[in-house]
């Protein structure tokens, strides 16, 4: 996709490529900053719990969730 940035990560002992818009990278970085963590740890626990859908979907819905679950 046009726009999109791709990051190579390491998730469960795996090399992985991920396509995400920068405002959701960006995002990711921030949940996981929040988090005390890297990003491949966030990602990683996002992927255990993704169920059938592609990783990069999955960190969106994630991410929208987190920003729902947060207190105003």
């Amino acid at each position: 996709m046009a726009g999109d940035l791709k990051r190579s990560l390491t998730i469960a002992g795996h090399r992985t490529s991920l396509s995400l818009e920068p405002e959701f990278w960006t995002a990711l970085q921030a949940e996981a900053s929040r988090r005390n963590q890297s990003v491949a740890a966030l990602v990683s626990e996002i992927d255990q719990s993704r169920g059938g859908r592609n990783l990069s979907s999955a960190i969106r819905v994630w991410l929208l969730a987190a920003a729902a679950a947060r207190p105003n």
